[in-house]
C-alpha cells in the first residue's frame, strides 16, 4: 500500500527589526534558540533556514498597507527605520508546521524584531499580536496569523491556506456580500476540522445559504511561487446558483 505524497510547500517570512548588526539578533534570542551558521535552531532541534535581507525604501510602506490589524505606534517606528529583515524559510503544508514558524519567527520577535511579513500571502502582523497568536496555538490562531482574504470585483477568495495544508477558498463576491462570515467561517471549518472536505461537501448553516463544494485542482496559475496552491481552490457555490443553473 502506498501513501500519496502531498505537494511540498514553502514557508518564506521577513522580520524587520532595528538591530545593528545579525550577531545582536543572536544575542538577544530567547533561552532554548540558537542561529549556527544559517539555520535557527528550536528548543525540540527543528532547524529553520534563517538569513538577512538588507533594508529597501520599500518594505515599510508595504508592510503597512499590509496589515490585518493595526500595530502599536512603537512597532511601527521600529519598521520606518529598520536596519535589517531577518528571513526565515521552512516547511509548510500542515498545521503542525505552521506553528513551528509561528514559533520561530516568534524566538526573533522576542531577540528585537518589531513584527511580521508573510511572502506566502502578503499579510503582515505586528509583534505584540504575533506573539499572542503563538501562545494561543489554535488553528483559528494559524488561520488568522496566515490566512489572508481578498475581495475583488465579482469574486472574494482567500491567499495562505496552503500553509496549513489546504486548499484556498473561493465564493462570488455576491455571496460573500450576502453573508460577510461565510468565508470566514469555512476557513475555521476546514483548519479545525480532522474531515476531508472535498468536491460534492455540502455547508449548511440553519439560519443561512447552503453552499457545495467543488474542488478546482491548481492549474499553471501565474501567482508568485510562494504565493502559489498547489492544494487548489475549494469554490463555494450556494444551492440558489445551482438551482438557477439547472
Amino acid at each position: 500500500m502506498t501513501t500519496e505524497k502531498r505537494p511540498t510547500v514553502e514557508i518564506t517570512l521577513r522580520i524587520p527589526g532595528d538591530w545593528r548588526s545579525p550577531n545582536e539578533v543572536i544575542e538577544r534570542l530567547p533561552n532554548g534558540y540558537r542561529i549556527v551558521d544559517d539555520h535557527l535552531i528550536l528548543p525540540d532541534q527543528t532547524k529553520i533556514e534563517v538569513f538577512p535581507i538588507p533594508p529597501d525604501n520599500q518594505f515599510s510602506d508595504i508592510f503597512r498597507t499590509s496589515l490585518r490589524h493595526p500595530a502599536n505606534p512603537e512597532e511601527l517606528e521600529i519598521v520606518d527605520r529598520y536596519t535589517m529583515n531577518v528571513g526565515l524559510s521552512g516547511p509548510g503544508g500542515s498545521l503542525d508546521s505552521a506553528q513551528t514558524m509561528m514559533n520561530a519567527a516568534a524566538a526573533i520577535m522576542q531577540a528585537g524584531g518589531a513584527g511580521v511579513f508573510i511572502d506566502n500571502s502578503c499579510l503582515s502582523h505586528g509583534a505584540e499580536e504575533w506573539l499572542h497568536m503563538t501562545e494561543e496555538g489554535s488553528s483559528d490562531a494559524i488561520s488568522f496569523g496566515f490566512v489572508g482574504i481578498v475581495q475583488g470585483k465579482r469574486e472574494v477568495w482567500t491567499m495562505g491556506m496552503h500553509i496549513p495544508g489546504f486548499p484556498d477558498i473561493v465564493m462570488t463576491r455576491a455571496d460573500a456580500d450576502a453573508n460577510d462570515r461565510a468565508i470566514i467561517e469555512m476557513i475555521r471549518y476546514i483548519c479545525a476540522s480532522d474531515r476531508s472536505v472535498g468536491d460534492g461537501h455540502i455547508i449548511a448553516d440553519e439560519n443561512g445559504p447552503r453552499f457545495q463544494i467543488q474542488h478546482e485542482f491548481p492549474d499553471q496559475s501565474s501567482a508568485p511561487e510562494p504565493m502559489r496552491n498547489p492544494f487548489g481552490r475549494l469554490r463555494m457555490v450556494s444551492f440558489k446558483d445551482i438551482a438557477e443553473q439547472n
